[in-house]
């Protein structure tokens, strides 16, 4: 997708009473706030919105607030919307510790008819419908007002992320701006309004495609949903991506990283030359690929030097 093709409104407000009333886009999963693994997943935005208090945030951000203050998600919409000039945009809640710029990019590619990634299906279906099962995304399509559609034709307005019991979640989805102008304008001549307006009310009038994924609707509203994502990052199979990721967003590098290589070469270099050699082989490379450009072909160059030089070392052996 074209660099700024959409802008991003994040809804960082709330009372957060389940959770006793904390700072909750401040909440730590992964050793990083909320709100910032949020802003790391739609990092490709042209502009983002965080519609809430000010705090300090992983990258720039322009701030707003709804009115009335504390008038709830039509009117926190409304206010991050204001702010927004691209054609989509892409409406967050700032509690959603799983979502990834893949998953975004499936939202956005819902819109477009560019299906919804790896695992897409389309489907015809009216009003209701139930959302289609799938493994990791699966795209369907809900055409509201009796319209009918399949997957990537012309008349979606947007996509929203159904969870894993079939409910949308229209704060986790991408919509095209003007339509979701029309709505904001329509119920606030309508309500006289915004103020305490339920979300359904904003997008039950959309043609929406609907995606379905197991992990990027996890939201955190009590303690028990922020100890589970604090577990589920530290499992077997995630706890090295994340805190790859992790790692990168306190640096601020945005970096490719051929983890397999890289531990490849930390293992040759302690079995061949000592232990300790495995981490100081490793920043090494990185020095020196930040001193040729820093680019994932410096890395990779790096990297193979090390490898072949750990190889020639463990031979003399």
């Amino acid at each position: 997708m074209t660099p700024g093709a959409y802008d991003a409104v994040i809804l960082a407000g709330g009372a957060a009473r389940r959770l006793g009333g904390v700072d909750k886009p401040a909440l730590r999963v992964g050793g990083r706030a909320l709100l910032d693994r949020v802003l790391d997943a739609c990092r490709g935005a042209g502009r983002t919105v965080v519609v809430g208090p000010r705090r300090p945030t992983v990258r720039p951000v322009r701030w707003a607030r709804e009115e009335p203050p504390g008038g709830g998600p039509v009117a926190a919409v409304d206010a991050g919307v204001r702010q927004t000039t691209a054609p989509l945009v892409l409406v967050l809640s700032a509690d959603l510790p799983f979502l990834t710029p893949e998953t975004v990019r499936a939202l956005l590619d819902g819109i477009e008819g560019a299906g919804g990634g790896q695992g897409t299906e389309g489907v015809r279906a009216t009003g209701g419908s139930q959302a289609t099962e799938g493994t990791d995304a699966t795209v369907g399509i809900q055409a509201t007002g009796g319209v009918q559609a399949t997957g990537g034709v012309q008349g979606i307005e947007g996509t929203v992320l159904i969870d894993s019991d079939g409910r949308e979640q229209p704060l986790v989805a991408a919509y095209r701006a003007e339509p979701l102008r029309r709505e904001i304008a329509l119920l606030a001549t309508e309500h006289g309004g915004l103020g305490g307006l339920p979300l359904r009310l904003l997008v039950s009038e959309l043609a929406l495609a609907r995606l379905q994924h197991p992990t990027a609707s996890f939201d955190c509203d009590t303690w028990e949903d922020i100890t589970t994502a604090r577990a589920r990052i530290r499992e077997h199979g995630h706890v090295l991506d994340e805190w790859i990721a992790a790692v990168k967003a306190e640096l601020g590098i945005d970096l490719d990283v051929d983890t397999a290589a890289l531990l490849d070469l930390a293992r040759d270099a302690a079995h061949g030359v000592a232990r300790p050699a495995a981490p100081l082989t490793t920043f090494l490379v990185g020095y020196a690929a930040a001193q040729k450009g820093g680019g994932p072909e410096e890395l990779a160059a790096a990297t193979e030097k090390a490898a072949a030089l750990a190889a020639r070392w463990a031979e003399e052996q």
